[in-house]
């Protein structure tokens, strides 16, 4: 509710985002477009009323969780398959405990002595920090402007219109978490990164490096981009909606473990922000099928054993964990109980990315180039991971 709000700009007193996104466009379409954006605004209004108003008051008394049934039907839509649900709980505590392990190394890199969260709360207040939003813009633009040249030719092959991507910050009303939007099907709008600067002016760098790999490159862009630019292969539903998101997200985290691997994060600083970012997805699996399924934390978690998954435990944990704000953990639960099922796809996606990788590894031998198989890869277009690992091991 409050976040359209922020889009019609009552809360600030302003014409609001539609108003603001159609203002660029051609004088002689002038009056249409502003009627379209003051009806959008209005529609917008229109639903946040009904959801404050007729939806909210008839949740109240609802549970929280999805329940098995329901909650598997959700997991089928966004990972393209029927994972072991139990399985993939029991997986996601031994990722838990492996990366809090490495954290635990990690930190002590970056303050001898300190555990994990005291070291990304000081990096917080102590490490390399970019001040002002234009200025964090910047910054993130040259990061993926530098891992563009880095990677062409090497491990990837960025031509054309891929090298184009863009660093924006986020409007008002957005998510709290970073996000990419693929270019347009002509390409005359690029692909771009949006940062979400919440208020802030100061912004510490320590996570962003492994964030920016994940949306940018080579992450969402090179993958979600390269669809596009094989649009006369791929049909025009797979280069647009015709996504799974755990194939997407799978291969925007593997993209992080992939800079890991190549030494582009070898900063104690930045590889405590991919570990952090690791850990919050490896949560994310706990915590969205531990609510959904009503599962209880394992004895050996070391945290509440044996009790059941609710909203407060999950935060709890999270904020235990995790260096992420407060109100980026916030939103993270809302978004587990609002849509269950989707956040679970980046662990099992990365692990599905990686899977594949190794079989075909295994399977060429000394004839495995990773360059190859990274293009033939992102050449397939979107698959659910039941048929994602094979496909990737027969490249």
């Amino acid at each position: 509710i409050d976040q359209l709000t922020a889009w019609t700009g009552e809360d600030a007193g302003t014409a609001g985002w539609f108003t603001d996104f159609v203002s660029p466009g051609p004088e002689r379409l002038r009056g249409e477009l502003d009627a379209v954006a003051v009806r959008a605004t209005a529609a917008v209004a229109g639903f946040r009323d009904w959801l404050r108003d007729t939806y909210a008051p008839a949740t109240l008394g609802t549970p929280d969780a999805a329940g098995r049934d329901r909650y598997r039907i959700a997991v089928r839509h966004h990972t393209g398959a029927e994972p072991d649900l139990d399985e993939a709980y029991a997986w996601a505590w031994e990722e838990f405990h492996r990366t809090a392990a490495e954290m635990r190394t990690e930190a002590d890199r970056v303050l001898p002595g300190a555990g994990a969260l005291e070291a990304m709360h000081h990096l917080e207040r102590n490490g390399h920090a970019v001040e002002g939003e234009e200025a964090v813009r910047d910054w993130l633009q040259q990061l993926m402007d530098g891992a563009i040249t880095a990677l062409d030719g090497t491990h990837f092959d960025i031509t054309g219109p891929l090298r184009r991507v863009e660093s924006k910050i986020a409007p008002a009303g957005s998510a709290a978490s970073p996000y990419y939007s693929s270019p347009s099907l002509d390409f005359s709008r690029p692909g771009r990164t949006y940062f979400p600067t919440l208020g802030r002016d100061s912004f510490p760098t320590w996570q962003l490096v492994s964030i920016w790999y994940h949306e940018g490159v080579p992450g969402h862009h090179l993958q979600l981009a390269r669809w596009v630019a094989l649009a006369d292969r791929l049909s025009r539903y797979q280069t647009t909606l015709g996504m799974v998101s755990a194939n997407v997200e799978g291969w925007a985290l593997y993209s992080e473990r992939l800079m890991d691997e190549l030494g582009f994060l070898d900063d104690p600083a930045h590889r405590l922000g991919f570990l952090d970012e690791q850990m919050l997805r490896t949560i994310r699996v706990i915590i969205d099928i531990g609510m959904h399924l009503d599962l209880a934390v394992p004895a050996d978690s070391g945290f509440h054993p044996g009790e059941r998954w609710t909203p407060e435990l999950a935060t709890e944990f999270m904020a235990t964990y995790n260096g992420s704000p407060a109100e980026l953990r916030d939103s993270e639960i809302v978004r587990y109980l609002g849509w269950p099922g989707q956040a679970i796809g980046y662990k099992l996606g990365e692990r599905a990315w990686l899977q594949g990788r190794e079989a075909a590894r295994r399977r060429q031998g000394a004839a495995f180039d990773l360059k190859t198989w990274h293009m033939k890869a992102l050449a397939q277009g979107s698959l659910g991971l039941d048929d994602l690992t094979g496909e990737l091991a027969a490249l």
